[in-house]
């Protein structure tokens, strides 16, 4: 069900920041037409930690009503409170989504122990599929392989997005998880190699503003077109180093502004994106040819 090139959305907003319904329907419809594989909707590039509960609700909500059952829909339900964390996989089950992408514990900084009971209460009370979100560069805690190979015997945790950028993670989660446990890449610029070793797909932040180019990238793949994957993916390089000149989600939402997609406001504590990183992100989308 999970595979491929799988998009975590911006939230448009308005320049008085307000969220950007129609926007943000228009860019899923989009994502959908350029062949992206799944949408995840109110994750880290969505602004999950400065969203309301009700704009988190809302946002979940258009994602659903908008895919149709198209492609899947993974909503982030993540929090560092277990409890608040079941509420929102409650309300993405409720709502419709086929999945819930939940981060691993901020802050709290919980042994293997809590991360253990974490998901399992998450996955006991929401009866929804759940992948797990490894992401310790923004969380500080790294999951470990073992803990994984545990929870990845419950009938409803059923991957993983591996942020951890280390491209020997795959190998061991597969030997310890199993082939069917799915692999998916946080982390664009090691798409490829994420693949090659067992990875199933990526929930990139690229994929905002370049879907199609995404999406031809992992079909070249799965039908072992190496040789074009890697082109493509070459072809992408500067667009993924302009994603991330400043604080995701501030170049993404800057580069979706410059296609019709909402503003390029986000929320405090993230500033306004400087002019030479503004600079930086349209030269990239101009060299991959998203602009003229």
């Amino acid at each position: 069900m999970l595979y491929g090139s799988m998009v975590a959305l911006v939230t448009p907003m308005r320049e008085d920041g307000g969220v950007d319904e129609a926007a943000f329907a228009r860019l899923i419809e989009w994502q959908i037409a350029e062949g992206t594989h799944g949408i995840v909707p109110v994750g880290t590039t969505g602004e999950s930690p400065t969203l309301t509960h009700d704009e988190h609700k809302r946002v979940v909500e258009i994602a659903v009503e908008v895919a149709r059952r198209r492609v899947p829909v993974v909503a982030g339900a993540g929090s560092n409170s277990t409890a608040e964390a079941i509420g929102l996989a409650r309300h993405a089950k409720k709502a419709g989504a086929d999945a819930a992408l939940v981060v691993t514990p901020y802050y709290n900084k919980p042994t293997q122990d809590g991360l253990l009971r974490h998901y399992t209460a998450i996955a006991d009370a929401a009866a929804l599929p759940i992948v797990i979100y490894n992401i310790p560069g923004r969380s500080v805690i790294d999951m470990s392989v073992e803990t994984m190979a545990r929870l990845a015997k419950h009938p409803w945790i059923v991957g993983v997005k591996d942020a951890t950028a280390n491209l020997t993670r795959p190998l061991h989660t597969t030997r310890a998880c199993g082939r069917d446990f799915v692999q998916l890449s946080g982390e664009d610029h090691t798409v490829l190699a994420f693949l090659a070793s067992g990875g199933h797909g990526c929930i990139s932040v690229t994929a905002n503003v370049a879907p199609r180019l995404c999406a031809e990238m992992h079909e070249a793949w799965r039908k072992g077109e190496v040789a074009e994957a890697m082109a493509i993916q070459d072809r992408l390089v500067p667009l993924h180093d302009a994603m991330f000149c400043e604080s995701n989600p501030g170049p993404v939402k800057y580069a979706a502004s410059l296609l019709g997609f909402g503003s390029a406001f986000c929320r405090l504590p993230l500033a306004p994106l400087g002019e030479a990183s503004a600079a930086r992100v349209r030269a990239a989308m101009v060299e991959v040819g998203l602009l003229n």
